[in-house]
């Protein structure tokens, strides 16, 4: 029964690194003003036929805080480049110098920073639902467990130990939101 127990904490924890995983790449694409590769991470190019991603076909670097440049393997793809910036609808203005794709990050207004303050949080609220799914996955395993013939001591003991476990994973999620918003909100 101890063994299992074991199995139930384990896969809870996995699920909620799962869940802090993807805010950490769901923060990564919402962007504080400074150009960052990642940014462009989403961004899929029709490379003869197939859709692939845009740093598969290119060299993507920031020459400084707000430049992006996109270097093309081929200097067939700049046109391609340019549409899938576009078509990828992320607020950004690509302009082809005929070497490579160059794409000016505009500095963030008062009102873009609250919307991608309002967009983060919405990404750390899922999270926070992630990490309670979690929870309740291992709470009815507990259950079962209990029902199994485990003791009802060590089912409330367990059942304590998954909700420090569920307080742990939430306080991380508010430390990662807390950070991401200070960076947008930083000028």
């Amino acid at each position: 029964m101890e063994d299992e127990l074991e199995l139930v904490y384990d896969s809870a924890k996995e699920q909620m690194d799962k869940a802090l995983d993807h805010l950490e790449k769901a923060l990564i694409k919402i962007r504080a003003g400074r150009a960052n590769p990642s940014m462009l991470e989403g961004v899929r190019v029709d490379y003869y036929g197939s859709q692939s991603p845009l740093s598969q076909v290119s060299n993507i670097s920031t020459p400084d805080a707000r430049t992006l440049t996109v270097q093309p393997w081929e200097k067939s793809m700049m046109s391609e480049i340019e549409k899938a910036i576009i078509a990828a609808n992320l607020g950004l203005n690509p302009m082809n110098n005929g070497e490579m794709v160059i794409i000016n990050i505009p500095p963030l207004t008062e009102e873009r920073r609250k919307d991608l303050v309002k967009r983060a949080k919405s990404e750390a609220e899922d999270a926070r639902v992630g990490v309670r799914n979690a929870r309740k996955e291992a709470m009815d395993e507990i259950k079962k467990l209990g029902k199994d013939g485990l003791s009802e001591d060590l089912v409330k003991d367990a059942e304590a130990e998954i909700q420090q476990i569920t307080d742990k994973y939430v306080a991380r999620v508010e430390k990662i939101l807390e950070k991401k918003e200070s960076e947008i909100m930083a000028i």
